[in-house]
């Protein structure tokens, strides 16, 4: 299915009848009541390119945004955009939610201070990645006064709106969280590697000046060449990860929980979706700027289909550092794993036959050569 017919597809929910609401409030989402009141667009789809939705002014930020729910997003996650204009800046922030920033285009400055005071300043670029510490002042400035900026917030507002219901405490809580802020070098690009194992080593900063330039470890049991690396960003809860497919190749099919955004980095693929049991595949095709999440426990499939690498980065609720939920627990001992021994992954000599006769096909029409027999897909 292409991404085009991706607006009529259908999630497999459970029917609930209409509720009969005699006097009160009965099933109310605070989360989406807010953005309601915030007065800005809402796109929704399975996959969306940010750098081509609307944005209008957002009072709250000072610059215009908007925002992006795709159809795996779960209950925590959600995606904020902001436009930067040329030479602007946002006004000050600090939430008590928390966030992965991705500049998406154009180049700037961001500001933090920290419990003390002290002002900490980076500039990014396309492909970086930031995190301020949780409720700690912020600002983010374009340092062009020709382009504007367009920036990616990956965060668990929905989660932690729908918890407290109230403005003040998110967005003007004094608490500060002095030991979430980091070394100064995090602020500065520089980090720590901790080494784990293959899929788990992790890399722990607040900014990252260029995520095409981060060094990556080979994963192997995930196939096709893949090698990856987790972000520990300001030591949240959130999980992101970067990984990367070499030409030729694609990943085994897996599945987890829902929330987990995939924002493409570099070069063009698509990604398959069923679920368990499906007869056809969903299909969305993907380029740098694109962002999609994979619903609840649907397989999916990721394919690099250009002649260049392609990296992507994932944000979701739960790290490896902090799971936060059992369901993540759950993701991390079997994201790796062969279903038939109780994991979540699929192994290459398992998969339906047509995965594989769609990716030769596809590769063959660009002139490209698969790769997949070094890594046990047979030709």
């Amino acid at each position: 299915m292409a991404a085009a017919a991706l607006k009529g597809y259908q999630l497999k929910e459970e029917a609930m009848p209409e509720p009969i609401v005699p006097s009160g409030k009965l099933m109310v989402d605070p989360y989406l009541d807010w953005i309601k009141r915030e007065g800005i667009p809402v796109h929704e789809d399975f996959g969306l390119d940010l750098l081509r939705l609307e944005t209008r002014p957002w009072t709250r930020f000072g610059v215009n945004g908007a925002i992006a729910h795709v159809k795996g997003r779960g209950d925590f996650m959600t995606v904020f955009l902001l436009d930067i204009p040329p030479g602007g800046r946002t006004s000050p922030q600090r939430h008590l939610f928390e966030h992965a920033v991705l500049a998406l285009s154009g180049h700037g400055s961001t500001m933090v201070r920290d419990h003390a005071g002290q002002s900490h300043s980076f500039e990014w670029g396309p492909n970086s990645i930031f995190a301020p510490p949780l409720n700690a002042e912020h600002q983010l400035y374009n340092a062009s006064g020709l382009e504007s900026a367009r920036l990616a917030v990956a965060c668990n507002m929905p989660a932690i709106y729908s918890m407290f219901r109230s403005d003040s405490f998110v967005f003007a809580n004094p608490c500060s969280f002095p030991e979430r802020e980091g070394a100064p070098e995090h602020f500065k690009g520089d980090g720590n590697f901790i080494p784990v194992r293959p899929g788990k080593h992790m890399w722990e900063t607040n900014f990252i000046p260029d995520a095409m330039r981060l060094e990556l470890h080979g994963w192997a049991e995930r196939g096709g060449g893949s090698s990856s690396v987790q972000l520990i960003l300001a030591d949240s809860i959130l999980h992101a990860h970067i990984s990367e497919m070499p030409v030729g190749t694609y990943k085994k099919a897996h599945r987890h929980g829902p929330d987990v955004h995939v924002f493409c980095l570099s070069g063009e693929g698509y990604s398959l979706f069923w679920y368990e049991g499906d007869r056809d595949f969903v299909r969305i095709d993907w380029r740098p700027g694109w962002v999609f999440a994979p619903p609840d426990m649907m397989f999916h499939q990721h394919f690099n289909a250009c002649g260049e690498r392609v990296r992507y980065l994932a944000v979701g609720h739960g790290s490896v550092r902090y799971p936060y939920t059992q369901n993540m627990w759950n993701v991390y001992r079997g994201s790796d794993r062969d279903v038939k021994l109780g994991g979540n992954q699929i192994e290459y000599q398992d998969q339906d036959r047509r995965v594989h006769q769609i990716f030769r096909a596809d590769l063959a029409r660009k002139g490209i050569a698969s790769r997949m027999k070094e890594f046990g897909e047979e030709e």
